[in-house]
């Protein structure tokens, strides 16, 4: 993965990694002279309500229709990033009245997306029984009426205020914005690998800041004859989030497919089909469409059982699937060093285009370094990188990670 943004990075393409839990990225971008943020707790905030002050510029374009859906789109986007918190919070969906109270609420707070307010304003107002509030609740008069509808939003907004389970990390204005046009990471190594839905509540804050500031830009370069600028985005681990809460599937549906609409190109990256299987038909139908949606596919080693909906929508041959399934065999045991092997599908990956058909790319280490140099399976595990990743900042290449890419990031639109 690191080669890909390396790759695209020299062809203008500016890499933005929405959420780097190892980290992966941090030293590659700090090498690009780009943007580090950390997110943990005691370090920084983020509200997820301010989508960064290249949204006010909004305004600067001079198409009344144009600076209109520029705005609207915004209002939209960071709907989708309150409602996803929520959501994850109360670890359900929420009803239509509550995404409804939450987006009178934003426009009674912040009409102009000039001032954005924080997660205490939001339930304060909720709280107060405003007249238009009221008017979306249908309380019929009754203030219990009203009480009883928005209880499970001001619960949401209780635990993601200072003295929830957050802490003040969502509660409290932004300490760093991303700026446009550099390469950045948010990088939240600094969460308890424990703790799933912190974890899932960062990167559904950072996902949505980092795809509107990359809509919000596209919109103003549009509406004002710039350049524009091209994004890549990385989503990694996606199963993090789907694990917290499988709710969250709505919000990444809803993210994806704003994205593509503007042609933001994405990486969305996991470790296998299974992790997209969720617990009915509906939410699984709706993971799924992430690989239906992408124009190619990058396959790591994977049992047969983690292949999902692969074959029914890449229609992979046989050959192809036994390939990949061989890969994912754990190493033996090498008899002349009494030493673990390395498995057979390291540094292996499967590319799958919608319309081609697939390629094996070797990508080792020992590959990299010369045609006929390479390794094969059964070579000491010490004799490669810990983390099967190139060393010089190369596409990871562990086995069982699954990694999809949207169409705007297919290599012959990158050119």
């Amino acid at each position: 993965m690191r080669r890909i943004v390396t790759v695209l990075q020299a062809w203008d393409v500016t890499p933005l990694v929405l959420s780097d839990t190892k980290p992966d990225y941090v030293p590659l971008i700090r090498a690009m002279d780009g943007q580090v943020i950390e997110v943990a707790r005691g370090r920084g905030h983020l509200n997820p309500l301010d989508l960064g002050p290249l949204v006010q510029h909004l305004r600067e374009i001079p198409d009344p229709r144009q600076r209109h859906a520029a705005l609207e789109e915004m209002r939209g986007r960071r709907l989708t990033i309150l409602s996803g918190l929520i959501g994850l919070v109360l670890d359900r969906k929420l009803e239509a009245h509550e995404t409804a109270l939450l987006s009178e609420t934003m426009r009674v707070l912040d009409p102009d997306l000039e001032n954005a307010p924080v997660i205490g304003d939001v339930g304060r107002l909720i709280e107060s029984r405003h007249d238009r509030l009221r008017a979306i609740a249908l309380d019929r008069g009754d203030d219990g009426h009203y009480d009883k509808r928005v209880s499970g939003l001001l619960d949401a907004c209780m635990a993601l205020g200072p003295n929830g389970p957050f802490g003040d990390l969502f509660s409290a204005p932004t300490s760093e914005h991303l700026q446009p046009g550099f390469p950045a990471v948010f990088d939240i190594s600094g969460l308890d690998d424990g703790d799933k839905t912190m974890g899932a509540a960062v990167q559904t804050v950072c996902w949505g800041l980092g795809s509107a500031m990359v809509s919000a830009e596209k919109h103003l370069a549009t509406g004002t004859g710039q350049d524009q600028r091209h994004y890549l985005l990385i989503m990694d681990e996606m199963w993090r989030m789907l694990r917290a809460s499988e709710q969250m599937v709505y919000f990444l549906d809803s993210l994806t497919r704003l994205n593509r609409t503007l042609g933001i190109g994405q990486i969305m990256c996991t470790h296998t089909m299974g992790d997209l299987k969720l617990s009915s038909d509906h939410l699984t139908e709706i993971a799924w469409g992430f690989v239906e949606r992408s124009a190619m596919v990058f396959l790591g080693g994977l049992a047969e059982r983690e292949m999902g909906n692969l074959e029914e929508v890449f229609m992979l041959s046989q050959d192809e699937k036994s390939m990949i399934t061989d890969w994912s065999a754990e190493g033996g045991i090498n008899p002349d060093t009494n030493r673990a092997a390395s498995p057979p599908g390291l540094g292996e990956v499967h590319s799958q285009d919608r319309q081609e058909a697939g390629n094996p790319v070797p990508v080792s280490n020992d590959h990299h370094r010369g045609a006929g140099q390479r390794h094969e399976p059964g070579v000491d595990q010490d004799e490669r990188s810990e983390s099967g990743d190139v060393s010089d900042g190369g596409i990871l290449a562990k086995p069982a990670d699954y990694v999809v890419c949207s169409s705007a990031v297919h290599h012959r639109r990158c050119r």
